[in-house]
């Protein structure tokens, strides 16, 4: 059974950026993309640092670090030197205007294949 938790007020993730939440003892980054709002895991698989530090690209997040890209929607590492996806949450908004809060999932997304970092 899904149970959302209610992570920021979407007002407090400007378009294009990311910002750390922690969710049921988790670090989790909220990206609001152009194409929405995602939830992942906000350590970079390759060097362990906040991806919630980095760029939103589109429907990917850079590491600030090494510059690996992965795929907000799977996690999955779209450049290295990242190998190894990073898990990703379901999301929703609820409510509207400046009172629209960003609920997340704390049971993470089907992981794609790790591979190696």
């Amino acid at each position: 059974m899904t149970q959302y938790v209610d992570a920021c007020l979407l007002v407090e993730v400007a378009p294009r950026t990311a910002k750390r939440v922690m969710v049921s003892g988790r670090a989790i980054a909220v990206v609001h993309a152009d194409e929405g709002v995602f939830a992942i895991d906000d350590r970079c698989s390759h060097a362990d640092v906040s991806l919630a530090e980095g760029e939103v690209d589109g429907c990917a997040i850079e590491c600030w670090l090494h510059g690996s890209a992965f795929d907000l929607r799977t996690g999955t590492p779209l450049s290295p030197p990242a190998m190894a996806p990073v898990p990703t949450y379901p999301v929703r908004v609820v409510g509207e205007g400046d009172a629209a809060v960003v609920q997340i999932d704390p049971t993470p997304h089907p992981t794609p294949n790790r591979g190696n970092q």
